[in-house]
């Protein structure tokens, strides 16, 4: 299976990174094919021309590479920390860029952009990564969990994978040792429960 694993945080010592490392370690033990994007490390191009906007655009080779790779992934891997409640802008951009009318949903015929649109995906499945500094009592009831809505709701059922899985790790800054581990082991182990049966 070909899943696409997603990292966007800056600090190469974060504890995003540690996570993407363990995905990425466990579907290879699991012999999956496995693409690994860190955004910073490529400095992806977060700005979205407008030219790029309309279905069929004439798209940058990198920016093309990623829509064939997401297209055709059977699963799919997001990691990055909560930054006020949404994904780093480098992330943002990611998504504007590649999750695009064509590659990732389209309307029906007939339907000028006004309607629901269809999800084009074949992945099955995907796994969203978070981490946080805000207790998970106080990000639900305070903030209303709003990456649950944005990666469920707005991006992931809307271009057509309908098994979605997140887990927000946290509060990271105080953190132990252990505790790390233990979410590293448990990260390993919704990668190979979410994986694992995908044929």
């Amino acid at each position: 299976m070909k899943i696409s694993v997603i990292l966007a945080h800056p600090d190469k010592g974060s504890f995003n990174h540690a996570l993407a490392e363990a995905a990425v370690s466990e579907l290879t033990e699991m012999r999956h094919a496995v693409s690994f994007h860190d955004l910073y490390e490529e400095r992806f191009e977060a700005i979205l021309p407008a030219g790029e906007i309309p279905k069929g655009a004439d798209l940058p080779p990198e920016v093309r590479a990623h829509c064939d790779e997401v297209a055709e992934a059977d699963g799919i891997i997001i990691v990055h920390p909560n930054w006020w409640g949404q994904p780093p802008a480098i992330l943002k951009g990611w998504v504007d860029r590649v999750m695009r009318p064509g590659v990732a949903y389209e309307f029906a015929e007939g339907d000028g952009g006004e309607g629901v649109p269809v999800g084009l995906l074949k992945a099955k499945a995907a796994i969203v990564f978070n981490t946080s500094n805000t207790a998970e009592a106080r990000e639900r009831e305070v903030f209303g969990e709003p990456l649950e809505a944005i990666w469920r709701s707005c991006i992931f059922d809307l271009c057509g994978v309908r098994e979605f899985r997140r887990r927000m790790f946290g509060v990271v800054v105080t953190s132990t040792l252990d505790q790390r581990k233990a979410w590293l082991a448990e990260a390993r182990g919704m990668v190979r429960e979410c994986f694992g049966g995908l044929g």
